[in-house]
């Protein structure tokens, strides 16, 4: 059983790495030209969907919004369950030569992000896929790396970090859970 074990970001600590996040991928893409923004399920849609919210309430911009739900693309899919429950994603735009923002709440090995660059590039070519993570926890597997992180919260592999969000939770912060003794 897992406890609660440090709060490291509380609702405002979240919101404002949103925010320092939507600044910073402005500044590196000289605006909002060819941007779009796509929230890997579950917690990376909510993050994806106030990320589209600032954009538009900040600089006037509706970036075009989608979702993946990467469960066929998984490397593990046979070790999770005989028959997993896919959700459907939802791209409603054309990703060729575009500059695809990947939202996502926490980036631990990389397997998540492998899987949905996978299922990315079956919708057609992008200019670019850069990535934004609420927290970048460390331990990678593959080499993949984040361009936007709210917070490097350095872990044991035996803690987890929980992205508590609003939408799904009904609060917003990020801790660090335990096993209980």
């Amino acid at each position: 059983m897992l406890k609660e074990k440090t709060e490291i970001m509380d609702n405002e600590r979240v919101d404002r790495s949103i925010k320092r996040m939507m600044h910073e991928i402005l500044e590196r893409n000289h605006g909002t030209q060819e941007v779009v923004i796509v929230g890997i399920k579950t917690r990376g849609v909510p993050l994806a969907k106030r990320l589209h919210h600032m954009f538009k309430e900040f600089e006037g911009v509706d970036l075009p919004l989608g979702y993946l739900d990467i469960t066929l693309y998984r490397d593990d899919l046979t070790t999770i369950s005989q028959q997993p429950v896919v959700h459907g994603t939802h791209i409603p735009f054309d990703v060729t030569g575009k500059i695809i923002i990947l939202v996502d709440d926490v980036l631990y090995t990389g397997r998540t992000v492998r899987a949905a660059l996978d299922e990315l590039i079956d919708f057609g070519r992008p200019a670019a896929i850069q990535l934004a993570v609420l927290v970048d926890r460390g331990h990678r597997e593959l080499p993949i790396r984040a361009d936007f992180v709210g917070k490097n919260i350095p872990t044991s592999h035996k803690e987890v970090i929980a992205v508590r969000l609003e939408e799904i939770d009904g609060h917003n912060k990020v801790v660090i859970m335990e096993e209980e003794e």
